[in-house]
């Protein structure tokens, strides 16, 4: 059986760089600091920022809720909402599909990890586990990409969003900067796709014997008894010389 765990350091690192590439993805989904706007108006928003990520905004008041606790007033943006800006009506199903196939891609890469190291050394399925894992990490890293792009287009450019009223958020920020929603997420995604690459990347050594087999026995040469306890030969051209060193030679301590 050959010994193939040293062929796979690289894509056992890989898969590490996945995994926390994949959480860090599902940080990024549940952070609501992907686009900061700075206000003018401090009539609601008292602290002059609001957040505004791909399911809600949020900003600090102590007008909406109470007037002796500063809370934070949050309200969500749905898929269905007429005023939803298209980056973020894009965002949130390219990132929740990013998040299943990253868990589809490491999960298939857990499988060809462990035939390697637990001895498995069949070439077939440990080639498609990591051609099928990598090529869905690849795509998940490519599904966060194209929305967190997108929207840093939105923050660059000072792209506003129409808010209804009960949001009480102005109609155009005085500026807005990147949140750590949109940056946890590009360097994520950098993750997963570099650990799906590592796993594409693998060769499967070539030469190698699969099973160990006798070399000095022929086909008929020996046979178990039809009991299965007694092992008969036939007679053969090769001399006791031959036959001693294919089966090892006699103790003479053990004969009488």
């Amino acid at each position: 059986m050959p010994y193939l765990v040293h062929t796979a350091h690289a894509q056992f690192v890989g898969f590490w760089v996945g995994a926390i590439g994949w959480i860090l993805t599902m940080v990024a989904i549940g952070l609501v600091q992907w686009r900061i706007w700075v206000v003018s108006d401090l009539t609601f928003i008292n602290s002059g920022q609001a957040w505004v990520g791909i399911w809600r905004t949020c900003f600090y008041t102590h007008v909406l809720v109470t007037s002796e606790y500063e809370v934070m007033y949050c309200q969500k943006i749905r898929l269905s909402d007429t005023f939803t800006p298209s980056e973020i009506a894009a965002a949130q199903p390219m990132m929740l599909l990013a998040l299943i196939l990253g868990l589809f891609g490491n999960s298939t890469v857990i499988y060809g990890l462990r035939n390697i190291y637990f001895g498995l050394d069949k070439r077939k399925p440990i080639m498609l586990a990591f051609s099928i894992g990598g090529g869905l990490l690849i795509l998940a890293g490519m599904s966060s990409f194209i929305p967190l792009f997108w929207n840093l287009n939105s923050v660059a450019t000072n792209q506003t969003i129409n808010f209804p009223d009960n949001f009480y958020m102005p109609p155009a920020p005085v500026e807005q900067y990147v949140g750590p929603g949109i940056a946890i997420g590009i360097f994520a995604s950098i993750l997963v796709v570099v650990s799906g690459m590592v796993f594409l990347s693998y060769k499967f050594p070539e030469g190698l014997r699969t099973k160990v087999e006798p070399s000095c026995l022929e086909e008929g040469h020996s046979r178990l008894g039809e009991t299965g306890m007694t092992l008969s030969l036939r007679s053969t051209p090769m001399g006791s010389q031959d036959i001693k060193s294919c089966y090892g030679m006699d103790n003479p301590a053990f004969q009488s």
